[in-house]
């Protein structure tokens, strides 16, 4: 089992930064591919970013494409998502996903097997 926790969420003014954060326990997920996705009331989760098992690869939604850096530190076992230039759009609860499976960047839901409880994030306007 593996167990993700995201922190780093807040209230922030518009064009402001948020680092994300989130920590894994249970086992390693060193070789697993990683995405952050958010969801906002009314709206369906929606696919924000991902990085591949190495961090070699990344890949990002266009509407934060940018704006936003995903990374990760194996060693940690954290992954990152630091945000900047915030919109009131960007205004969700933020999500990290771990696909055990998987090494390469992934935009779809289905991979994703370990989800976190998420983090809040809200950006006035």
């Amino acid at each position: 089992q593996v167990q993700l926790v995201e922190s780093g969420g807040g209230l922030v003014q518009a064009g402001g930064s948020l680092r994300l954060s989130c920590a894994a326990s249970g086992r390693t997920f060193s070789s697993f591919t990683m995405g952050w996705f958010r969801q906002a009331p009314g709206k369906e989760r929606e696919f924000v970013a991902t990085i591949s098992w190495s961090g070699d690869d990344t890949d990002y939604a266009d509407s934060v494409k940018g704006r936003s850096t995903i990374s990760r530190d194996n060693a940690e076992n954290t992954v990152y998502l630091q945000m900047n230039n915030l919109k009131p759009d960007d205004t969700a609860a933020y999500y990290c996903a771990a696909a055990p499976k998987y090494h390469g960047v992934l935009r779809n839901t289905w991979p994703y097997a370990y989800w976190g409880q998420g983090t809040q994030v809200t950006v006035s306007s």
